[in-house]
């Protein structure tokens, strides 16, 4: 089991033209856009479906294709659309693969300025450059195969130690998994900020953004960060400064 999960996560590489790296990924980008495109009305209506305002949803959508029209986003072969959902308790936004959207109105009204909605999408649209669901599908499918085996490996029916040993092995596997989420999460701050800087928008507005999220959840972490898939947004801030620094010295 542990030969034929790593073997086929490390026989399907694939190298990323827009961040250069390579990637252990199973899939192709038809594959991805037809995820999205088929998982974007139930997505949709785990949040209430779409938000009846036009004019909000013309801004989301506006500022949306903005971000891809005047980017590195346009090299890419993805369909990108961008969406309001009526959902008023959640504060998110995410992407599905292949450039599917969202905002929550929840998040959305708590925006104070254009820059801080380009911010957010931005964010999204750099989950999609950086193919993060398919490569997280990936990563999660050899974690399975590899817990598994682990398993299977230490369980003994006539020694209950060895169940434990089982769920010592699985919630490793999860704690690698959530490690993952969180370097995509800071990834994604980076792609979100060039993106923002390549558009004319104020990449400074994504620091108001992670404080923003930071005060929708409290003042602080609802949990510790080890076991978030998403990094505090106060650590997540020094991140982002150095991005626009980094930018700026190339000329943006």
């Amino acid at each position: 089991m542990v030969g034929f999960a790593l073997c086929k996560y490390y026989g399907t590489t694939q190298i990323n033209p827009i961040t250069n790296e390579k990637q252990h990924i199973g899939m192709s980008v038809d594959q991805e856009i037809a995820i999205g495109l088929q998982s974007a009305p139930s997505m949709a209506n785990q949040h209430g479906g779409l938000h009846p305002d036009q004019d909000a949803q013309a801004l989301v959508k506006g500022v949306g294709q903005k971000l891809v029209a005047n980017t590195i986003a346009q090299q890419s072969p993805y369909r990108y659309d961008f969406h309001l959902l009526r959902d008023q308790r959640t504060v998110n936004a995410f992407a599905l693969p292949g450039g599917q959207v969202f905002i929550t109105a929840a998040l959305f009204n708590r925006l104070e300025t254009e820059d801080q909605l380009a911010g957010v999408l931005g964010h999204e649209i750099g989950h999609v450059l950086a193919r993060h669901s398919a490569e997280r599908m990936s990563k999660q499918e050899l974690i399975q195969g590899l817990t598994g085996a682990a398993v299977m490996a230490t369980y003994d029916p006539y020694n209950p130690a060895s169940q434990r040993s089982g769920e010592v092995a699985r919630y490793i596997g999860n704690l690698v998994s959530m490690k993952y989420g969180r370097d995509q999460e800071l990834q994604s701050d980076d792609l979100g900020v060039r993106l923002m800087m390549e558009a004319g928008y104020k990449p400074e507005e994504m620091v108001g953004v992670m404080k923003i999220l930071k005060a929708a959840a409290g003042g602080g972490s609802r949990k510790p960060e080890f076991s978030s898939t998403h990094p505090d947004p106060e650590n997540r801030i020094g991140r982002i400064e150095e991005a626009i620094e980094k930018y700026r010295s190339q000329g943006l």
